[in-house]
């Protein structure tokens, strides 16, 4: 068994210490691989390529092909004719005349009516072409309609990727910020460590009350308790992150220990214990002490508005709306085609076949009743669309400012944070050496450290915070 647990432990050992370092670019280039957002945004582009082929089909002839066979149960057709109303009125009285002289059953075949069928089965198949001429338009504007289509598709696959390229550097930042307050508890476990022994000594020395030394551990609990949530939130931001990057889980095992303290073994050569699936990766932390944390100049007003997918997606919209107001137009107008055909059928249990070409006009009226209201409706439509680029470009040139106001903001609380860091480590430092000279208490050395603590976090939040908002200013100007 202890052979088997060894295996085990090496085994998860080998899988943590190889798992692979990623860079925030790396984490965006595998987001906008695997992400399944961007994978439906390219599907929507092939099948947009696919409607823009089907209406280039419509500028080539319309050929179909026709054939039937049939057998029916009596003869489609079917006549009984009296010859004698066929025989002229001057030839009458000669055929009387003859009546007289030859016998009756001779002449039966004039006074009999004659009955015949046909089209009882037969064979009918035609092939035909037809060349559209002039359809007013609908197909001119219908090819342009699609290409549209396959422009929005793509501005909709951008959009998706800059909100991939966020939520990436969203989680990205969480994950630098929670690993940062990591560090933190860290710093703060050690100062706490050697606050205790000096408490200690000076309890032991009778100087200080033991009150100090319990406040302390005190502290440490709560030190562990938010070691224990960041520890926490650190693997749910990184599974949340591995996820939507697309990267694969390392599978990890759990033992399952029995009620004795022994492994549980299900069977031989089945694993021992549960098996997880878990993210191991690790991130290039940046570096939080840099200084230079100076944004970019920002852009002239409405410099960038037109670079936006947002508002050429608006221009697409007047486009099509335009496109459309035609087509319903062309809808209303006279159609011309011509064409050509080649037919053959046995009807008359005789092969026979034939050829034509013919032009065709169709010219709609009444079509034009509701024809003018759909023309009206798409006029309607497209001033909306164009109302609607106007109103929204301003909003865009609204939304670019508020992105740099938030640079700017996020710039001076970092700054603020920087700032607070200092201060807050030269108040540890003075409280402590008056906890040591006996002129401060206790309380207010924890209370220093405390601070010292909420100065580190905030100034993480504020670094992430500040590339966050980096990142929407420069997806707000179209970069």
């Amino acid at each position: 068994m202890k052979k088997i647990l060894s295996l085990i432990i090496c085994s998860v050992c080998c899988d943590i210490v190889s798992a692979q370092t990623y860079t925030l670019q790396q984490l965006k280039d595998s987001a906008l691989h695997n992400n399944i957002a961007i994978r439906n945004a390219q599907h929507s582009i092939d099948a947009a390529k696919e409607q823009r082929k089907e209406a280039f089909t419509k500028f080539f002839p319309n050929v179909n092909a026709r054939g039937m066979r049939f057998n029916a149960n009596k003869n489609l057709m079917k006549m009984s004719v009296e010859p004698m109303d066929m025989i002229p009125q001057s030839v009458q009285p000669m055929i009387s005349t003859l009546s007289q002289i030859l016998p009756a059953q001779a002449l039966s075949f004039l006074t009999d009516p004659i009955s015949f069928s046909m089209m009882k089965n037969g064979t009918i198949g035609s092939l035909m072409a037809v060349q559209p001429v002039f359809v007013g338009g609908q197909i001119v504007n219908g090819n342009k309609l699609a290409k549209v289509g396959e422009d929005v598709s793509r501005l909709q696959l951008q959009l998706s990727e800059n909100e991939v390229e966020k939520t990436v550097e969203q989680y990205f930042w969480q994950l630098v910020s929670l690993q940062e307050k990591t560090k933190t508890i860290d710093a703060v476990d050690t100062l706490l460590r050697d606050i205790y022994k000096d408490v200690e000594v000076a309890v032991r020395a009778g100087v200080a009350m033991r009150n100090d030394l319990l406040q302390v551990q005190l502290r440490q609990n709560d030190i562990e308790s938010q070691r224990l949530k960041l520890n926490n939130g650190i693997s749910i931001v990184r599974q949340l992150l591995g996820q939507y990057c697309g990267l694969k889980p390392h599978p990890s095992l759990t033992p399952n220990p029995s009620p004795k303290g022994e492994g549980n073994f299900k069977g031989e050569g089945e694993a021992f214990g549960r098996d997880e699936s878990s993210y191991t990766f690790d991130i290039v932390l940046p570096d939080m002490n840099q200084q230079d944390y100076l944004p970019p100049s920002p852009f002239g007003e409405g410099s960038g508005v037109r670079l936006l997918p947002e508002y050429q997606l608006l221009q697409k919209q007047v486009e099509a709306t335009k496109l459309q107001k035609k087509m319903a137009i062309g809808q209303n107008l006279p159609t011309v085609a011509v064409g050509a055909g080649y037919t053959y059928h046995n009807l008359m249990d005789i092969d026979r076949s034939y050829g034509m070409v013919f032009a065709t006009v169709s010219v709609p009226i009444s079509d034009w009743w509701g024809g003018s209201h759909a023309i009206k409706r798409r006029k309607i439509e497209h001033q909306q669309a164009q109302e609607q680029l106007v109103d929204n470009a301003e909003l865009l040139k609204i939304r670019m400012q508020n992105a740099w106001n938030g640079v700017e903001e996020s710039y001076q609380q970092l700054l603020l944070a920087q700032r607070s860091i200092e201060q807050a480590e030269e108040n540890l430092r003075l409280n402590r050496d008056y906890y040591r000279a006996g002129t401060s208490r206790m309380a207010d050395l924890l209370e220093a450290q405390l601070l010292y603590q909420q100065s580190c976090d905030k100034h993480t939040d504020a670094f992430a915070a500040y590339h966050n908002k980096l990142l929407e200013y420069r997806q707000s100007c179209g970069q």
